[in-house]
């Protein structure tokens, strides 16, 4: 199937007011905090099934004839499932995965998107869309234009998983995104590697000088947290400070040291 013009703004077939899904699903939502004021910066958007089962039993039901459909219906369930949640009562942005290669123009596939926040409400300066680059992509120049147009859409951009997958450093290279999220095999035992702190360091240098924010997710333990800390990530994601919940906006629990630290 031919990807349409990149200045076209009418659906492809393809995604098409999402139609097309034979199975149903809901989502899941886990903050990303600021741990300089303790509250979530944003809510990443967690596909479930629709009683709450896991990732993998909707996932394993995308195909390459229903992904396009799937996208677009991402985007929309998270869109008013975090509103119905409540995240407009208060300042936190939502982020949203995305699957670059089943987007045909950047413009075309964003339609129902923009559809759907104006009827929720929903600023659309307070959506990122991330995508992991552990998915192969096909025509990374086509990546940098989704890129380079959902920022220019006022939307933020986030590259999932990074340290891990088919680029890596080769694709921060070729675009920027707004944010990286450090892959969590790279955090797990942050404090007690010397190697993994180094690179870690590094990573948080890179992106400083390139005006990209980083969030390291997966934390599980204190440790992990304070070496982050001690590096100087501020955004952090992870069952240490909350677990996922289902269709609704999850508390934070920060650990003392942290708690204190953020009402000082």
């Amino acid at each position: 199937m031919t990807p349409e013009p990149k200045t076209s703004t009418v659906p492809c077939q393809g995604c098409r007011d999402g139609a097309g899904l034979d199975f149903d699903f809901s989502m899941a939502f886990q903050p990303i905090v600021d741990m300089e004021t303790g509250r979530p910066f944003a809510y990443e958007a967690l596909v479930r099934g629709p009683a709450g089962e896991s990732a993998w039993s909707v996932l394993s039901q995308v195909t390459e004839e229903n992904r396009y459909a799937f996208d677009q219906q991402c985007r929309v369930r998270a869109i008013e499932t975090a509103t119905r949640a409540g995240i407009l009562d208060g300042p936190a942005r939502l982020s949203i995965n995305f699957l670059p290669n089943a987007v045909y123009s950047s413009l075309a596939c964003i339609q129902l998107t923009l559809k759907t926040a104006a009827a929720n409400g929903f600023p659309t300066d307070r959506l990122i869309f991330e995508f992991t680059e552990n998915e192969q992509m096909a025509d990374p120049a086509h990546v940098a234009n989704i890129v380079a147009s959902y920022q220019k859409m006022g939307f933020g951009t986030a590259l999932d998983d990074f340290g891990a997958g088919h680029a890596g450093l080769n694709l921060l290279a070729r675009f920027q995104t707004d944010i990286i999220k450090l892959d969590m095999e790279l955090i797990r035992g942050l404090d007690e590697s010397l190697a993994r702190r180094t690179i870690v360091a590094g990573v948080v240098r890179m992106c400083a000088e390139l005006g990209v924010e980083v969030i390291a997710e997966g934390i599980e333990t204190q440790g992990e947290l304070a070496a982050l800390r001690a590096i100087g990530v501020r955004y952090i994601q992870g069952y240490l400070l909350a677990r996922p919940g289902f269709e609704t906006l999850p508390a934070v629990d920060l650990p003392a040291p942290q708690r204190i630290a953020a009402a000082g």
